[in-house]
């Protein structure tokens, strides 16, 4: 895939599947003020498989689909003050379009609770997710958001090591 190319289905993989989905289902909480577990419920029964299925996120990684929304509502109110501060001056994430913000909230989640899932490989994810939802500047403004917290909530992960002798 190139950098700025939205991801086609054969490219989806399980985890890119069930962080889509988690975006979705971030929205649908967001807006109608679905129930965690009603929502996941919806998913695994609607949007995973059944005549509703999605062919985007048929093979979405359900338990990580699952951590990931758990993980946005147990932080949220740790969440949703990080991006604040990540985001230009007079601007406040309740004014972000709502699937942006359901993005960021979910690569800052997995950020703050994934530590198997490299910050590296979690900024290019919701990258990619931004990619599928939008063409214009949204996926530029979850890299430069992601990739500022990512360097400090992760600050190990981007220090420079030592080179090692020959």
């Amino acid at each position: 895939m190139t950098a700025n190319a939205k991801p086609k289905a054969g490219e989806i993989t399980a985890r890119t599947a069930a962080r889509i989905a988690a975006v979705q289902a971030l929205y649908q909480m967001d807006l109608a003020g679905t129930d965690l577990n009603d929502v996941i419920a919806e998913f695994f029964n609607d949007r995973f498989s059944g005549d509703n299925r999605d062919e985007k996120l048929a093979g979405a990684d359900r338990v990580f689909f699952a951590d990931i929304l758990r993980a946005v509502v147990r932080r949220q109110r740790e969440i949703d003050p990080i991006i604040d501060e990540q985001l230009a001056t007079g601007w406040r994430l309740v004014r972000v379009d709502s699937i942006l913000r359901a993005i960021l909230r979910g690569g800052v989640a997995e950020l703050l609770d994934r530590y198997d899932v490299p910050a590296r490989v979690a900024i290019s994810e919701y990258v990619n997710v931004a990619r599928v939802f939008f063409d214009e500047d949204e996926p530029r403004v979850v890299n430069g958001i992601l990739d500022k917290l990512a360097r400090r909530l992760r600050m190990s992960e981007f220090e420079k090591k030592p080179a090692t002798p020959s």
